[in-house]
């Protein structure tokens, strides 16, 4: 299998063009009246037009036939073995309780990304622009003639197990447990598996991804820029019925159209899915004593209107030496104000790696994440039962 090229980078200004096109992409402006090859002009905005050009994100998509082309989108079920997608955070009563989910299941049943994906918990309102939700997908089988793309926000998705080969408007992604790839709204994608394959979607609305800054860190350090990936632009012009399902408000519609959504022969922009490999991670930590706060170990982060409270950051913690004097090993007990979902992800024991989304709102639990995904952990507060009283009044001489 040949591997995949891509362009390196975080935010940049790409372009690109299919090599079986060459000259494709039209040069000096956006829109001319006649595109190379008879292809159409389309403009992908992921910002207002009238936003700052350091946050304005869009792209100049040059394909075989626009995305107008399909018939009117109709309401769409996913299988009633599933979970599925959902918005609504108010059916189950508010649970204070610390949560833990055993392994979740993949179904024997076939079912593709799109039909897998279960909502677990969430905040805030997609109409309003405003908030996340955190998904689990659990899927055995390749989409075929289908795609789908989230009109409500933006996604990361961090598989846990098995390889995805996610085809998008922009080209093909590979990315396998211990990558992430992240895919904007309005894109159109479809997942490829070649077996079972789960793990987990961190979504926002209203706000995109972007790199932590990094204080006096300095000029390098987290996850540096050039480490990202972004794939290259590669058609397929097929004439042949396609389904294109639509996330809009928490629901799930389905049109169908007569011809690939996959055919964009060039491109250029800044508006673009990427992966990122998190053994790249640059890791800081404390040289000589106490824990420095998980902070430190941000990838990437969709900010608030607050200056510093994030709406949801992704944060791993990544193989590392911890050696300091005089301290406790494991990170210290603490109470947060922030909502954080945390699970152990990777490709065996060996090769485990914690990850964390963790957000400023206080997310509720769904239906199927409370109780029908049959996987909670109901002995959970058992782990610190067994905490002893150490303190008896008297000062050790061994106590620094």
């Amino acid at each position: 299998v040949t591997a995949l090229k891509y362009l390196s980078g975080f935010g940049n200004e790409f372009a690109s063009e299919d090599p079986r096109c060459p000259d494709s992409l039209p040069e000096g402006q956006n829109n001319p009246q006649k595109c190379p090859y008879g292809l159409y002009a389309e403009q992908l905005s992921g910002s207002a037009f009238t936003c700052p050009k350091t946050s304005n994100k869009r792209s100049w998509l040059y394909r075989i036939l626009p995305s107008a082309k399909h018939q009117p989108f109709k309401p769409y079920s996913q299988p009633a073995s599933v979970g599925g997608i959902t918005h609504d955070w108010n059916v189950e009563p508010p649970n204070p309780n610390q949560m833990r989910w055993k392994p979740f299941k993949i179904s024997s049943e076939n079912l593709d990304f799109v039909d897998s994906i279960s909502t677990v918990c969430g905040a805030g309102d997609a109409r309003s622009r405003n908030g996340i939700a955190i998904h689990i997908y659990c899927c055995n089988t390749s989409m075929e003639n289908k795609a789908f793309y989230n009109s409500d926000g933006n996604y990361i998705i961090v598989p846990q197990e098995g390889a995805l080969r996610i085809q998008t408007e922009f080209g093909l992604i590979d990315t396998a447990p211990n990558e992430i790839c992240v895919i904007q709204q309005g894109i159109r994608f479809k997942v490829d598996v070649s077996g079972p394959s789960r793990g987990y979607i961190l979504e926002v609305f209203g706000v995109q991804f972007q790199l932590p800054d990094l204080g006096p860190i300095g000029a390098n350090g987290l996850a540096n820029a050039r480490d990202f990936l972004t794939p290259t632009a590669h058609y397929e012009n097929i004439q042949e019925k396609y389904s294109i399902i639509s996330k809009y408000q928490g629901k799930l519609f389905v049109a169908e159209q007569d011809h690939s959504p996959f055919d964009v022969v060039a491109w250029h922009g800044n508006y673009a899915p990427y992966k990122y490999d998190l053994d790249k991670f640059m890791v800081i930590n404390a040289v000589k004593y106490d824990h420095p706060d998980p902070s430190i170990f941000t990838v990437l982060t969709a900010q608030s209107t607050c200056p510093g409270v994030a709406i949801a950051d992704f944060v791993i913690f990544p193989p590392r030496w911890s050696v300091h004097e005089h301290t406790f090993r494991p990170p210290y007990y603490h109470r947060n104000c922030m909502s954080d979902m945390m699970t152990p992800h990777g490709p065996d024991s060996t090769g485990a790696q914690a990850f964390m989304f963790e957000s400023s709102l206080s997310m509720a639990l769904t239906k199927w994440g409370n109780e029908t995904c049959d996987c909670v952990d109901q002995d959970y507060f058992q782990c610190w039962q067994g905490l002893k009283v150490h303190f008896n009044g008297k000062r050790n001489p061994a106590d620094k």
